[in-house]
């Protein structure tokens, strides 16, 4: 049976972005620095098409299997970026270039119709407006036997975490204070239970895993 997966880094103050987020700055303001760890990796360089060196280790390793087992994507609206509001003339097409990392069937959370966008690479997003639920009804058809990741952002997860149909929880925790921005486990209650699965030491990281206990 598929599991829905949610993976991110974080700050030590539990931010996943930094203030004063904008479509020239999404992370917000020190938000890149979340991600040093994982841009040196071969498998992260593998993702975007460079097959050139690249870092291999616990790090490595460990972004390797967040990866594995996944044929389908969930991510939030700003996530997928554009801007608040209606589509406009549809010129957005993500952060990611033509050939996006994907690679598979990809649903972004929104309020806005659109219709699907094919991309390079054999990504297609899928933009759903009518909930977490059939946005995870339709990731799972997509995956078939596989997993789901829920790739983010933070209000995404708070919406997944507190509906209780997230399986699993990897934190990659980065010894950064970002002091402000928007922070992952707001809005959220004692209902959510968690079980430790493992804490791996890296270089500038603490990969932190849990598994989700259904009540």
């Amino acid at each position: 049976m598929s599991k829905l997966r949610f993976t991110i880094s974080m700050s030590l103050d539990g931010y996943v972005a930094g203030p004063n987020q904008s479509l020239e700055n999404p992370l917000g303001e020190g938000g890149e620095q979340m991600h040093d760890w994982v841009v040196k990796l071969k498998f992260f360089r593998e993702m975007h098409g460079d097959s050139g060196g690249g870092e291999t280790g616990i790090d490595d390793d460990v972004l390797r299997e967040s990866f594995d087992n996944i044929s389908a994507t969930i991510m939030g609206r700003n996530m997928f970026g554009g801007g608040p509001g209606d589509w406009g003339d549809r010129s957005w097409k993500g952060w990611w270039g033509d050939d996006p990392p994907y690679h598979h069937q990809v649903f972004v959370l929104t309020h806005h119709t659109r219709e699907p966008l094919d991309m390079d690479g054999g990504t297609t997003f899928f933009f759903v407006t009518d909930g977490i639920e059939s946005a995870l009804r339709q990731a799972n058809d997509a995956a078939g036997s596989k997993d789901v990741w829920l790739a983010g952002g933070a209000r995404a997860a708070q919406q997944y975490l507190a509906a209780g149909l997230v399986d699993e929880m990897e934190l990659h925790v980065v010894p950064l204070l970002l002091g402000g921005g928007e922070r992952l486990l707001d809005n959220l209650d004692s209902n959510v239970k968690l079980e430790p699965i493992r804490a791996l030491e890296g270089r500038g990281v603490t990969h932190l895993k849990y598994r989700v206990i259904k009540t």
